[in-house]
């Protein structure tokens, strides 16, 4: 039995920076991925990096215009194109891993003990290590309802495989009104799909800003998006080229064809043939595994990051994973999740819809008396170089103190703006900062000047 200081499981963001933060360091590290085909982990291969190449292609699309088979030729071509990217980017983690020096084992694992893990290798051959801490990172796999027909039609897909699909769906149905559904939605329309979106709820994305959300809404149905609420799928079945989908609604059942079903309805723990019992390791009540502000387990040497900790699922929380355990390990510890400050995100619609910090419901709801200020994308002059003035910008300021609360952009380029601030928020900066900061001209940046300037 060999054995290491560090046994990393799973090639994701978190566990192939640490392990070579670890490597690095001179101390002897195993990094364990099940597949080839995720070295660099869910991001690099089937996630961020392959559908933001999608969303780029889609967009490039759609300004070319031309007829549904002039539109399929490009998906195809930017399927391939998507594929050429993941593959080289694949490569090259694997690369800066081994030349770190850590060990890459591709095998399934599993734990035996508290610092044991098996491994079994495609062809059956096992092998067992033993490590001083061991580290989990294991990612989370789509969730698939148990829906009659749905799991077994071969029209139903989750995002992983339908980005493998290379033939253009004239019809495109996606089961789930969360972001992942939303962002297929807009890549697929722009490609030149009829896209229906079912969602459960009659609240179109309940956790964002009301405005806008509101705007969101009325973008995507005025590009011929069709959301249908408070409706649910109760059965699919496969006919020769299609699926049929029979859908209740408040007005009863009815069917609808599709050549292609996305199942969006979010993400589970990846804990598959991993056995965490086997080494005590506690798990919360939605099967993550319980972790500490320094991302420890119940067992002291036994750390997770990423998706499989329960936490937001975003690619830079799993790198920031790494950072706080390299802290506990390498570090004096002050790192945690505690004191990460504000975390902004993205929805890669056609123009993103970026946050960070509060909506205004949520604002007044925690006691803040509240300045606000809206501005309408079209205001912004480089929107309109870009051809791409849809959308709003809202801000929401503390009146007592001037501190940003938070920031909803719906606008081209906002992905790049949010993370201004984002660091303004950390930094503790009055939104005057915004208000008054030079910026290059023409950019959407130059926007907060006037959001900013609008605030009362």
């Amino acid at each position: 039995m060999k054995k290491y200081e560090n046994i990393i499981i799973g090639f994701g963001k978190g566990g192939k920076t640490l392990a070579g933060a670890l490597a690095s360091a001179g101390r002897s590290t195993a990094l364990i991925e099940r597949s080839a085909e995720r070295y660099g982990g869910t991001c690099i291969n089937v996630a961020c990096i392959p559908s933001k190449s999608l969303e780029n292609s889609a967009r490039m699309s759609a300004a070319a215009g031309g007829t549904f088979e002039e539109k399929a030729v490009r998906y195809s071509r930017a399927i391939e194109d998507k594929n050429a990217l993941t593959s080289m980017l694949r490569k090259a983690n694997l690369d800066k891993a081994v030349s770190a020096g850590a060990d890459v084992i591709t095998a399934s694992a599993e734990f035996t003990g508290p610092h044991n893990i098996k491994v079994t290798f495609s062809d059956g051959r096992t092998d067992e290590f033993e490590g001083d801490n061991i580290f989990i990172n294991t990612g989370s796999v789509p969730f698939v309802p148990p829906i009659e027909g749905l799991g077994s039609s071969k029209f139903s897909y989750v995002s992983e495989t339908m980005m493998e699909l290379k033939e253009l769906p004239r019809r495109l149905f996606i089961v789930g009104g969360g972001y992942i559904g939303l962002e297929f939605a807009s890549y697929y329309t722009n490609f030149g799909s009829e896209v229906t979106i079912i969602q459960d709820g009659d609240v179109f994305i309940p956790r964002e800003d009301r405005e806008v959300a509101d705007a969101v809404f009325d973008n995507l149905t005025g590009r011929g998006i069709k959301i249908m609420k408070n409706a649910s799928v109760t059965k699919v079945r496969d006919e020769n080229d299609h699926a049929v989908l029979t859908v209740r609604t408040n007005e009863g059942e009815n069917e609808y064809e599709a050549e292609a079903i996305l199942v969006a309805t979010g993400r589970r723990p990846e804990l598959t043939g991993l056995h965490p019992e086997k080494a005590g390791i506690e798990l919360t009540k939605r099967g993550a595994v319980k972790t500490d502000s320094g991302l420890r387990t119940n067992v002291p040497h036994i750390y997770a990051m990423g998706d499989i900790a329960g936490g937001l699922q975003f690619t830079y929380i799993s790198l920031d994973d790494s950072r706080i355990v390299r802290s506990q390990l390498l570090g004096d510890g002050s790192r945690t999740v505690d004191n990460r400050g504000i975390v902004p995100y993205s929805v890669f619609l056609d123009p993103p819809l970026s946050r960070a910090g509060l909506s205004e419901q949520e604002a007044l709801e925690q006691g803040y008396a509240v300045k606000k200020a809206v501005l309408p994308a079209r205001a912004v002059p480089k929107s309109h170089i870009m051809k791409n003035s849809a959308g709003v910008l809202k801000a929401i300021v503390d009146a007592e103190t001037g501190m940003i609360l938070g920031a909803h952009f719906f606008c081209a380029e906002s992905q790049e703006m949010i993370n201004t601030v984002k660091v303004a928020m950390d930094a503790g900066l009055s939104y005057t900062v915004l208000r008054d900061g030079i910026f290059t001209h023409p950019t959407m940046s130059e926007a907060m000047n006037d959001l900013f300037s609008a605030v009362k």
